[in-house]
């Protein structure tokens, strides 16, 4: 039995890259039969891996679920059996054809739908984002406010319980110390002294 990592590897290789550098090819040698061919091929590749994200799922465990996938995509490119040109023309195009009025209309609904709630929520983050920010804000000043006042408080009543600890210095030398113009007259006054007692 083969293994999901080669039926992935297989799928992989020869039902993607193979046909992009074909789709490339077609597109360089801008030959409308090609482009129709690949287009086409895209188009069922499309829903086959749609189908096959279901199926993988819930069908996995059947005998020989991975070699029927490889199969299938070998059959979609083979020139000689045309699968992807088989189904999409007795299949998918008639489909396709016969609801394509219904599913342009469901698009454009579902197109305008999403616009209008991308910015109806768009609006509605906005909003949150700035009821956030501002909230944040007054709690952020608020903690900082409530931080300095204990902090100021605390200085405060680590001065006052400083005070009475220091020695109390004699009333003149502490009202001399404190200001330098009282220091300046009590030089000036000691020198008019000396001044007199040497005259």
């Amino acid at each position: 039995m083969v293994s999901w990592i080669i039926s992935r590897l297989v799928v992989l290789i020869f039902g993607t890259l193979y046909p992009a550098y074909s789709s490339y090819k077609a597109v360089k040698s801008k030959d409308v039969k090609e482009y129709v061919k690949w287009m086409m091929y895209w188009i069922i590749f499309a829903l086959f891996t749609t189908a096959e994200t279901i199926t993988d799922i819930f069908l996995c465990w059947l005998p020989f679920y991975y070699e029927l996938k490889i199969a299938f995509v070998v059959w979609l490119l083979s020139p000689y059996t045309k699968g992807s040109s088989v189904l999409y023309r007795k299949f998918v195009h008639p489909t396709l054809s016969s609801k394509e009025k219904d599913i342009d209309d469901y698009l454009c609904q579902a197109k305008d739908k999403s616009y209008d709630a991308l910015v109806h929520f768009g609006r509605k983050g906005l909003n949150v984002a700035a009821t956030a920010a501002v909230t944040a804000a007054a709690k952020g000043q608020g903690a900082l406010s409530e931080r300095l006042r204990s902090f100021s408080m605390q200085d405060l009543s680590s001065i006052q319980q400083e005070a009475p600890l220091k020695s109390p210095a004699p009333a003149s030398s502490r009202s001399t110390a404190g200001h330098p113009r009282a220091r300046a007259t009590t030089r000036s006054n000691s020198e008019t002294a000396s001044s007199k007692a040497s005259s």
